[in-house]
């Protein structure tokens, strides 16, 4: 009995070495296979050498803050000086802890796992890839082979490692990694995540958020911070407990940081831009430059995969500056169209149309994320019940620039560019009387004067089917005319109609042509009133002449673009200028436009903001209040703004509509905080260096009597 359970040992051990052998000879057979290109061809030394990962390119603000990435994989590669000492700590002690004394693969890791792992069957047994490993799967992937997937690939990647640490030493294999690794939400590389999860670059991680990275690496949706924070919380925990084991950190310093919550600061561009709009031109124009680059002979460039810089002129402070002033004053005015629209049953009216154009809506009500200016929130409605939401939203957009180099200061398209991507900047609406300097500046350079009187008379225009228009007051007078300079102080319509009528048609579209509007078919004189539709865009850069002694600069966005390397592909040029208007008349529209600011419409950014420097500005108010217009400047800086509905069915019917009641307060709280910053008002609010002469000007009368009554007061006057 003792013998035959001896002869059946042996014949088990025979089979066993067998098998084993068996086995053996198969893996060598397939390393062979593997080895000699079987499975594809493996990347020698020299390409090895050249690998270069795909990067994002960045678009950068004038103040050094990124404000938007163009990508096929969000990545920005850094160099091995930006990285912390204590993330590759971190990630030493977490994913290979051998590291430094491994040549690419750890034999000794594949015996842990195939006796913990595959014989006894330990979960926490762990894996067999070493970093550089995993950064060979980062870069070259898993191809599929079948049954053989696994041990192919796991053969691939030990030679391809052992490849890798003979071109590169070991800081270089940590930095193409932390280069390369993906970090989840389409985020590559630790710069990329240090950005998304801390919004700050690689080089400003704590030793706790470095953590949380390298804990993110095991399951980049389970350990999560944003989505699964409790997770999160636990995996860091466990890094840290693990950089102490390996002597990276003291007890007591491994202790307190454990003890801290998890604190992040999420930023992800393709949720909130700030700058979307913006970007988004940024984008168009880039593209448009690399092309001219490459028709040049001057090579070849993709936007999404090179790593390049743009250089905008963007002032990423004051674009949120300007942001934080809509949302402030919109919140409270949404409120009151709200109310004026329930008072007037528009909301109702516009159901039912939907109801006759489309039939009943019958889609289930759902939680759906929308803008609200608080934020973005869920609200459980119908598909008629987001359009009607979107339909009564009023919309804001803002353009800042300088009009002496045309920089781009604040670009703001909407109140959301992920939910409303349509760029109210470049929208055209009604001008309303913003329009009215550019037909008084026709009018100066064509022999009239500051003290040049006009009617100020109600009348009937049969030719123009009986049109008859008012003053915003309803005022008028038969027996006296009104100072030209007054009209524009006063944005009198009956004065300006006079003046239209005298200077010219002709003279006017001369003047808009000038100032590169669209084209105007409109022989109407309701043009002099501004009924014109022009964009932000194209009024900004307009009063930029008024502001820049006469002289027209285009918008400029980019200063400079560079490839990743930091060599220069693009650098603006100076500011190329158009003469539009006379020295002199620029300076005697500001001085008239001051008024306006100090005595007019614009009073508000006197008295209720507190602005002390030099201004000079325009409101406008469309017919009906469909359109709020507010544009001020000084010889530095020109700040517009525009408020109202998606389509001028969506309206207050007060003064709550006015340029001055909607879309000054936004202008408002702009310049209030340029104002209070030392370094922004001594760049943007110059004084205006109008000669004394051009004031003097304007000290004739506003009113000057007609008729019989002017001639004896006039008379009597003279005898005095």
């Amino acid at each position: 009995m003792k013998f035959s359970k001896i002869v059946l040992f042996k014949k088990i051990l025979k089979y066993g070495l067998v098998f084993l052998s068996s086995i053996l000879l198969l893996c060598v057979l397939l390393f062979f296979l593997v080895y000699s290109g079987t499975f594809g061809a493996l990347p020698g030394n020299k390409a090895l050498k050249a690998i270069n990962n795909e990067e994002a390119s960045l678009v950068i603000s004038s103040d050094s803050v990124i404000i938007g990435r163009f990508f096929a994989e969000n990545r920005t590669n850094i160099s091995n000086s930006e990285i912390p000492e204590h993330l590759k700590n971190a990630l030493i002690a977490t994913e290979d802890k051998r590291f430094f004394t491994h040549s690419g693969y750890d034999l000794l890791s594949y015996f842990r796992v195939f006796f913990k792992s595959i014989l006894w069957g330990e979960k926490t047994g762990g894996g067999g890839s070493t970093l550089t490993q995993q950064l060979v799967k980062n870069l070259y992937g898993r191809p599929k082979y079948g049954i053989l997937s696994m041990p192919v690939n796991k053969i691939k990647e030990i030679i391809i490692a052992a490849r890798i640490e003979e071109v590169y030493n070991k800081d270089e294999v940590l930095l193409l990694y932390l280069n390369s690794v993906p970090f989840g939400e389409d985020v590559f590389g630790v710069e990329a995540a240090a950005h998304r999860y801390f919004n700050k670059p690689a080089r400003k991680l704590k030793i706790e958020e470095s953590a949380v990275l390298v804990g993110l690496l095991k399951a980049n949706t389970y350990f999560n911070p944003r989505l699964n924070p409790r997770n999160s919380l636990e995996r860091r925990n466990m890094v840290l407990s693990l950089m102490e084991k390996q002597k990276y950190l003291s007890k007591a310093a491994s202790d307190s940081l454990r003890k801290l919550p998890l604190r992040l600061k999420y930023e992800n561009m393709n949720v909130e831009a700030p700058a979307g709009y913006f970007v988004y031109q940024v984008k168009k124009k880039t593209e448009k430059i690399l092309e001219d680059i490459q028709r040049k002979g001057g090579g070849e460039y993709d936007l999404k995969k090179d790593g390049l810089k743009i250089y905008t002129t963007l002032n990423m402070h004051i674009q949120q500056l300007s942001i934080e002033g809509i949302h402030k004053h919109l919140y409270g005015m949404q409120k009151l169209l709200d109310k004026e629209l329930q008072n007037r049953n528009i909301k109702k009216q516009w159901y039912r149309k939907q109801l006759k154009l489309n039939g009943e809506d019958n889609s289930e009500e759902k939680g759906i994320e929308v803008f609200d200016w608080k934020g973005v929130v869920t609200k459980k409605m119908n598909k008629t019940d987001s359009l009607w939401y979107y339909h009564r939203l009023l919309n804001a957009s803002v353009l800042i620039t300088n009009p002496k180099n045309g920089a781009v200061i604040t670009w703001i398209g909407g109140n959301d560019f992920k939910r409303l991507p349509f760029d109210m900047v470049m929208s055209h609406r009604q001008i309303a009387s913003t329009f009215k300097p550019f037909l008084y500046a026709t009018a100066l350079e064509n022999d009239f004067t500051p003290s040049t009187y006009l009617k100020n008379v109600q009348k009937v225009y049969p030719e123009y089917d009986n049109w008859e228009p008012q003053n915003f007051d309803h005022k008028f007078t038969k027996d006296s005319t009104v100072a030209l300079w007054y009209a524009l102080a006063n944005s009198m319509n009956l004065p300006t109609l006079d003046l239209y009528f005298q200077t010219g048609h002709d003279k006017l579209i001369n003047t808009c042509d000038r100032l590169h509007f669209p084209t105007i078919n409109d022989d109407s004189p309701s043009i002099a009133l501004g009924t014109l539709d022009l964009s932000l865009y194209e009024v900004v850069r307009a009063y930029g002449a008024f502001a820049n002694k006469g002289e027209m600069t285009e918008p400029v966005m980019i200063n400079k673009i560079t490839d990743a390397k930091g060599t220069v592909l693009y650098e603006r040029k100076a500011a190329r200028t158009e003469k539009v208007f006379n020295e002199e008349t620029a300076e005697m529209i500001t001085a008239i436009l001051q008024k306006v600011i100090n005595e007019g419409t614009g009073t508000r950014i006197r008295n209720q903001y507190g602005i002390r420097s030099d201004l000079a500005g325009k409101t406008g108010t469309a017919q009906d209040y469909t359109n709020a217009w507010f544009v001020a400047y000084t010889p530095d800086l020109v700040v517009g703004t525009w408020v109202g509905g998606t389509t001028p069915e969506i309206h207050f019917y007060s003064g709550n509509g006015s340029g001055s009641a909607l879309a000054l307060p936004i202008a408002g709280n702009v310049l209030r905080a340029i104002e209070n910053n030392a370094g922004w008002r001594k760049q943007f609010l110059t004084p205006f260096a109008i000669r004394d002469s051009v004031y003097e000007e304007l000290n004739c009368d506003p009113y000057k009597e007609t008729g019989i009554k002017g001639f004896l007061n006039r008379l009597f006057q003279r005898k005095k």
